[in-house]
């Protein structure tokens, strides 16, 4: 693993251990920026990348683990969640909420717990991929292991 890589993905790789997780983390030698650059080269549908968004709701984070065919629908997630607001964070705040940039944040390894919204379309995936902490990394996974994982709750999020 490239030095720069470390120690975002260690994090990651050292949580999905400790939750007994089983996935092993792939490393790719350029970052996958976007869902349908992921599918492509990981040969699934775009259906099966678990996009980790975190969301400011009413001033905390909220991660919301969407299947990539999707996009959130951020009242109906305020609702779901029972704030009055969900936006999309800003970089810093995402960076202080997980220890990791946008593009590559994992459902789990963060400084703290997060609460977690899992998107039930996930479950019709036998695979899901989700990055690893990192742009450049991704690791297989189920949508019950990143129910369990996270401590996330089930949601339709569209």
């Amino acid at each position: 693993m490239p030095e720069k890589l470390r120690p975002t993905v260690l994090k990651v790789t050292a949580a999905l251990r400790a939750s007994g997780a089983t996935g092993e983390v792939v490393v790719f030698d350029d970052a996958i920026p976007t869902a349908a650059a992921a599918a492509a080269r990981l040969g699934c549908e775009v259906g099966a990348i678990a996009n980790s968004l975190i969301f400011d709701a009413d001033g905390e984070p909220l991660l919301v683990l969407t299947s990539g065919a999707h996009r959130v629908d951020t009242a109906l997630v305020a609702g779901l969640v029972g704030v009055s607001k969900v936006k999309r964070a800003a970089p810093d705040f995402v960076k202080a909420a997980t220890g990791q940039t946008i593009g590559g944040v994992a459902p789990v390894g963060h400084p703290a717990p997060i609460r977690t919204l899992v998107d039930t379309w996930l479950g019709k995936h036998e695979v899901v991929w989700a990055a690893a902490g990192h742009p450049h990394t991704v690791f297989p996974t189920t949508f019950d292991e990143l129910v369990r994982i996270t401590g996330g709750t089930p949601a339709d999020v569209e």
